[in-house]
């Protein structure tokens, strides 16, 4: 939302209001604008080591965790001219997909089953001629959990939750001008780091289960017009997105809703962006074993910032902000593993700070991200993955509630145990604070079939980014089937 509303008055005084009622809020409000910070917001998963290369070697968020996704998780993970697993045929068509059960188990009191849901993916892919290809898939959810009218959850929630229809990739395919073309529903990966969504600027993600998904699964297509060229070593990009697409944040309440507002603060319905759409360009090359990459991108923020819509009583929208970005990316093998890096500078996301002067309770603030990580494969294949990021703030307001440079921490282990079997551990530590997440999990991969059994646990101050979760430590398991 424009700014033009900071000289609006209230019908209540400031002073009649509750500072610390309103830094308790302002503070919970921190927390969703830490997962714009928080780098940790893409922290979890599995996958195997991916050699660098032009094309990028990591999703948003890197899905770790689905080996039989990786092809997907690179930069030409839905470009025009790769050879991902979903390329279309060049004759006919084809139709793969997955079926999927999970469910967890929420263990604080009151313990309370938060998933039994069904899943189903259907994806087709084929060609009409004359150079002309097509992707559509769809999704189709229905949660147990959120169908009984006496549960845990709100009406809001259940509802939100429930039940979910919705189209995933869906593009044509053509070459026309020299360029080669997407046009439709799609994913448009710039990140390079494994596990962190830093360059990752342009997909938005569903983020009603945080980060614990499988990326592949809570990524969400943007609608856009995409142009690519390719050289001999190097590529350009250029993107258009009319409506954009923006992070799904689910309702107040949820377990994992990025707010926890004292009870009578009203939060109205996410404002979803509706003009002034997306563009961007990037550039990426390949020169002497490095793979570089940089971009700019002018968009709306797909993370919300929680405006303050009055004061009495307390109420609070989310909204998404026009935010400018300038980035880059590296990757280079160093003989005893994969060295990746990335840095994003941006300007215009809003954060929530604590003034009462400040109508909205937003200001505008630069910030620096950046990350650095290793990559090692053992001869045992035994998968070891270290990397540091921080945030730094280039024009610091200590009304945020952050440091000037808010640091963290993340290691990944997965090692092959026979007959099928994995194990996986990631742990993710703020610096700042004594806040982390951690997960564990078994892996049993069958043919067709893949089960998973697992524990996310989380721990820290109530307002810190994975300590306001402290009350939605789960267990879980998932049975997928792909055909």
């Amino acid at each position: 939302m424009a700014k033009h509303n900071k000289k609006r008055t209230f019908s209540r005084s400031a002073s009649q209001v509750s500072r610390g009622r309103l830094r308790q809020l302002v503070t919970a409000a921190l927390c969703a604008s830490m997962g714009q910070v928080a780098f940790a917001e893409g922290l979890l998963g599995t996958a195997q080591p991916a050699k660098p290369r032009m094309q990028l070697a990591a999703a948003d968020l890197v899905d770790l965790a689905a080996a039989d996704q990786v092809a997907d998780l690179g930069s030409t993970a839905g470009s025009p001219a790769s050879k991902s697993r979903d390329a279309a045929p060049e004759q006919g068509s084809r139709t793969t997909g997955f079926v999927e059960f999970s469910s967890a188990f929420t263990t604080p009191h009151p313990a309370h089953w938060s998933k039994l849901r069904g899943r189903l993916e259907l994806v087709n892919t084929g060609s009409l001629g004359e150079g002309l290809k097509y992707k559509i898939s769809g999704r189709l959810d229905a949660d147990a959990a959120y169908f009984n009218g006496r549960s845990y959850y709100t009406s809001d929630v259940r509802k939100d939750q429930r039940a979910d229809l919705q189209f995933r990739e869906t593009y044509l395919d053509f070459s026309a001008g020299g360029l080669d073309w997407r046009v439709g529903g799609q994913h448009i990966v710039w990140g390079e780091m494994v596990g962190l969504f830093l360059a990752d600027v342009v997909s938005p993600r569903d983020m009603r289960e945080f980060l614990l998904p499988e990326f592949e699964q809570m990524r969400l297509p943007q609608w856009a017009v995409r142009a690519e060229h390719f050289g001999e070593d190097w590529h350009s990009e250029f993107i258009w997105i009319p409506v954009p697409t923006v992070d799904r944040i689910g309702k107040p309440g949820a377990d994992f809703y990025p707010v926890r507002p004292p009870a009578g603060t009203i939060i109205t319905a996410d404002e979803r962006p509706s003009a002034g759409g997306n563009v961007g360009l990037r550039l990426t090359r390949e020169i002497g074993g490095w793979d570089l990459s940089g971009f700019a991108y002018s968009s709306r923020d797909n993370q919300a910032s929680f405006e303050r819509r009055s004061l009495a009583p307390l109420s609070f929208a989310p909204i998404h902000a026009r935010i400018k970005q300038v980035g880059g990316t590296l990757s280079t093998d160093v003989g005893f593993g994969v060295l990746r890096a990335e840095a994003v500078y941006t300007r215009g996301r809003q954060f929530s700070v604590t003034r009462l002067s400040e109508a909205d309770g937003l200001v505008p603030l630069k910030t620096m991200d950046w990350a650095v990580g290793l990559d090692h494969t053992t001869e045992h294949d035994t998968r070891l993955n270290v990397q540091l990021y921080q945030r730094a703030f280039l024009d610091y307001d200590q009304e945020t509630g952050f440091n000037r440079y808010e640091s963290g921490l993340t290691f990944l282990v997965n090692t092959k145990l026979g007959d099928g079997w994995e194990a996986e551990a990631l742990a993710v530590h703020g610096l700042n604070r004594a806040e982390w997440m951690f997960r564990p999990k078994l892996i049993l991969n069958q043919g067709n079939v893949r089960w998973q059994f697992g524990l996310d646990a989380f721990g820290g101050p109530s307002s810190s980014f994975f300590g306001r979760f402290d009350r939605s430590d789960r267990v879980y398991g998932e049975m997928r089937y792909a055909f």
